[in-house]
């Protein structure tokens, strides 16, 4: 049986804020990343707080959330206990939300009654997942917290939030989108509904990401990839990811690559490699083709071949390093760390949903590959 289901009652364009206005005599806490604590874009967001609400701010908020910021946002949500989360920000902060509400509720006991996210990067699609991948930073691993009372109850895509994001921001989180769209589409757990969501989005981002990196401020382009990184989080929280992801969160472990820039540096070699799958190659072909990326005739395997292409054109028109050494990782550094990424690349969270089960070798081949 396939099942098919969106859990997050989602409000998109410029009058999305006007949902908040609803909230009443509740304790909220809300949860954002640390430069917008005091900014006018939070101050947009708490303006529509009614003044019968108890209001807690918690920005301790850092990139691949580690677990002792999230203790402290334990500790105040025990001592709160606030009724409703608002997360604002970037994926860090609302898996940091989604953690706090995981740890606080499991110690004190005290269940919120409603989860908002607000997201203000156009890349993870946290928004409307059931996941929160948080960081033990004493073992450099990342591990995801996986439970389905997580996804967010409300998401409010308001685009203006994402104007101010910085060029290096936007690019590497819509490569991140591309890459959810790009895993989804050939994931095990892969149906229609997931199918529809994943091509569309690989052909907006294919054709608009460029184009909102070079024109940050303009409206309708950042509206459109704002609901492609939602459409993609749908895909895949219903479909599953693969070995992108699987390897990518060991690079931001390890060599503290932002996740999105770490997921464009493994992709075009886990869509090389996957293509090895016959369905799984006539899925990048269909998707290219729905995408304009090739015409008709063109075979499966130039399909293939275009895809990474694209992937790559797109990061060298968005300044983004396309290996480990052009990051800026010593060479024998990187491969002194074959052995820990594979190992943990096989126990992430998101390894089981890869249409091919990949041996060592494989992974690290294709690990060898993201060296450069």
């Amino acid at each position: 049986m396939s099942d098919f289901h969106v859990g997050t009652q989602i409000y998109s364009g410029q009058t999305a804020l006007d949902q908040l206005d609803t909230i009443m005599n509740q304790r909220i806490m809300l949860v954002c990343d640390p430069f917008l604590n005091g900014s006018d874009e939070l101050k947009k967001i708490t303006a529509h707080f009614n003044t019968n609400n108890t209001t807690e701010i918690f920005a301790d908020v850092k990139p691949n959330p580690p677990l002792t910021n999230i203790q402290s946002g334990v500790a105040q949500f025990n001592q709160f206990q606030p009724t409703v989360i608002v997360a604002v920000g970037g994926g860090s902060a609302i898996d940091t939300a989604k953690a706090i509400r995981f740890f606080g509720e499991k110690v004190s006991e005290h269940k919120i009654n409603c989860f908002i996210a607000i997201p203000t990067t156009s890349g993870t699609g946290s928004e409307v997942t059931n996941t929160a991948v948080v960081s033990d930073e004493k073992n450099n691993v990342k591990f995801p917290i996986i439970e389905d009372y997580l996804i967010p109850d409300i998401a409010l895509l308001y685009p203006e939030l994402v104007m101010s994001a910085p060029q290096s921001v936007s690019a590497f989180s819509g490569l991140d989108v591309l890459t959810h769209a790009l895993e989804a589409l050939v994931a095990k757990d892969a149906n229609l509904f997931t199918d529809a969501l994943a091509e569309k989005v690989i052909s907006v981002i294919c054709h608009d990401l460029t184009k909102v990196y070079q024109q940050p401020t303009n409206y309708e382009l950042r509206d459109e990839v704002h609901q492609a990184s939602n459409a993609a989080g749908i895909a895949f929280n219903q479909a599953g990811l693969g070995i992108t992801h699987a390897i990518a969160h060991q690079l931001g472990a390890v060599f503290h690559v932002p996740h999105g820039l770490a997921c464009a540096m493994v992709l075009p070699y886990v869509v090389e490699y996957n293509a090895q799958d016959p369905k799984s190659r006539a899925k990048y072909a269909t998707a290219a083709r729905k995408a304009g990326l090739i015409n008709g005739s063109t075979s499966d395997q130039v399909a293939v071949k275009k895809i990474v292409y694209q992937i790559k054109a797109m990061m060298r028109a968005m300044n983004c390093p396309q290996s480990l050494v052009k990051f800026g990782i010593k060479s024998a550094d990187a491969n002194q760390a074959i052995d820990r990424i594979v190992s943990a690349a096989k126990t992430d969270g998101t390894f089981p949903g890869n249409p091919i089960v990949p041996t060592d070798q494989d992974l690290t081949a294709i690990y060898k590959k993201v060296i450069g």
